[in-house]
């Protein structure tokens, strides 16, 4: 299994690790398959994401995709944040095996998850953005052999 050179220096030197104390929105999502969790936590000011931080447990893709997607989503506006896909996620990194698409899934519900807490807490509806779950295994289409 290859990992881009962006993977590894994710895995390696992980972006914005940590918690947000006040975070305006929480989010935490699992894979119940691979064991994977990620926390997401954001700071919202005048629709703005002035800050994000995660806690992963799991492989070295999840820690790589939460890296990238909190890097990616920081600065951006809320309708912006909805526009961050694992597929822009994975691009940003360059790609992923895949066999580890998922964890880009992961980091995707997890953004999500934290915008529906900050929509709930606010009493506020976000275009696009649906109800999250706590485990994206069940959205999976992914033929069960091959884990």
């Amino acid at each position: 299994m290859q990992y881009s050179e962006k993977v590894m220096d994710h895995f390696m030197n992980p972006r914005n690790v940590g918690e947000i104390e006040d975070a305006s929105g929480v989010g935490t999502v699992g894979n119940a398959k691979c064991g994977d969790i990620m926390k997401v936590y954001l700071k919202i000011e005048d629709g703005i994401v002035k800050d994000a931080k995660f806690k992963t447990f799991g492989c070295g893709a999840a820690v790589a995709t939460s890296s990238m997607a909190t890097e990616l989503i920081k600065g951006k506006t809320i309708k912006e944040a909805m526009e961050i896909t694992n597929k822009a996620v994975m691009e940003a990194l360059d790609g992923l095996p895949p066999i580890k698409v998922h964890c880009s899934c992961l980091a995707e519900e997890a953004l999500h998850a934290a915008l529906w807490d900050y929509a709930e807490k606010n009493g506020i509806v976000i275009e696009g953005l649906e109800k999250p779950v706590n485990d994206i295994s069940e959205h999976e289409e992914v033929p069960e052999e091959e884990y």
